[in-house]
């Protein structure tokens, strides 16, 4: 049997090979014409900060953005710019919490939902994006792109690259055969790179063998970081009560999850909850009265103390189609996540001063600083 498997495994290989050497060989050159000027890329005098991958989803590039907004919020007036991904509108569009997914994408309605003070839209153009941004918004001090470390159209004053743990680039192969959108040697655009998903007990050892995988060149800095679960919230009764994760050891949980990779959100669920089990979806799914009904069945064949937990992409997308049943719906809870730097306080101090420093020294705001004394 495992004579077999490996033998499919090395016509896998032999197949998608050649596909993933033309496809590279496609990268590169796009790469090569921005790296020489060929192809045009625009820079903004405003500060502009990219964070994302080079590896197809599942890195938690939401959670890291609004991380930052968190940190730049209280001293600068914050923009975020995604493209909105699977909206069913065009163009430029400003997000407003009472939006639902399908006008702004899941992903910029939730950071838009947690931080309603910051603006928030989606542009496919990312140029134009900005460009429309600093019309509405003339005070506006810096933009954060997510999702755009493949966006060559833009060169952002700070870019930040988020590598997987558990699907590290180093350990991967361009697409098809892997699920790497260019090559390795791209993360060496990157000004930090961050090791996300880590465990919270990541050892010494783990982060000198990751850091000689990724190859950090002088001019670059590497952090990892691990996601911290909060306390569960009602997804559709806010008169309901949130619960704490210690509460979680007493329910048998239902766990929905319709993301790029659900390893560390299944991990936490199976290490805290009595028991689980975990219906799978694509990334992004949107959900149909089909599937409400089968999670409502599988809901249903569990007995005794229960809940439904989902995260909470998931929960803007359940929210916005709203095909539960009222019985069900007291039951249904998402999980919120936070991101959690693992290192010292005195590395800490030096990434919030690589991105303090940036904003505050660019020349726009600098203006705009000295403006208003």
């Amino acid at each position: 049997m495992i004579a077999v498997k490996e033998l499919l495994n090395i016509f896998r290989f032999l197949l998608l090979w050649p596909v993933s050497l033309i496809y590279g060989t496609i990268v590169s050159i796009r790469n090569f014409c921005y790296e020489n000027k060929i192809f045009k890329s625009k820079e903004f005098e405003i500060p502009i900060i990219s964070i994302g991958n080079i590896s197809v989803g599942g890195t938690g590039k939401t959670p890291h953005t609004e991380f930052l907004l968190n940190m730049l919020q209280d001293e600068f007036s914050v923009a975020v710019l995604s493209r909105g991904y699977k909206r069913k509108t065009k163009g430029f569009r400003l997000v407003e919490t009472s939006d639902n997914h399908f006008l702004s994408g899941d992903e910029p309605l939730q950071i838009k939902r947690k931080y309603p003070q910051a603006a928030v839209a989606v542009c496919e153009s990312r140029t134009k994006g900005v460009e429309k941004l600093l019309d509405l918004y003339p005070d506006l001090n810096v933009i954060i792109l997510d999702d755009a470390f493949q966006h060559r159209k833009i060169t952002p004053g700070l870019s930040i690259l988020l590598n997987n743990y558990h699907h590290p680039i180093a350990k991967d192969y361009l697409i098809p055969l892997g699920m790497l959108r260019e090559t390795r040697a791209a993360s060496h655009r990157a000004h930090i790179v961050i090791y996300s998903k880590c465990p919270p007990n990541l050892k010494p050892i783990e982060r000198r063998i990751m850091s000689k995988e990724i190859d950090i060149r002088p001019f670059q800095h590497l952090f990892f970081s691990t996601l911290e679960y909060l306390s569960l919230k009602p997804v559709f009764d806010n008169t309901i009560n949130t619960l704490n994760i210690e509460s979680l050891k007493d329910f048998n949980v239902l766990a929905l999850s319709g993301i790029a990779r659900s390893k560390s959100y299944a991990d936490f669920l199976i290490d805290n909850c009595k028991s689980v089990k975990h219906l799978r979806f694509s990334d992004h799914h949107n959900f149909t009265k089909k599937d409400i009904a089968q999670i409502e069945l599988e809901f249903k064949k569990i007995h005794d103390k229960k809940i439904i937990i989902v995260t909470e992409k998931d929960a803007i997308r359940l929210n916005s189609i709203d095909l539960f049943s009222e019985e069900i719906k007291k039951y249904v809870y998402c999980i919120p996540i936070e991101v959690k730097l693992l290192c010292s306080d005195d590395e800490k101090k030096h990434f919030d001063k690589q991105i303090f420093s940036y904003v505050r020294n660019n020349k726009r705001y600098s203006k705009l600083y000295k403006d208003s004394y």
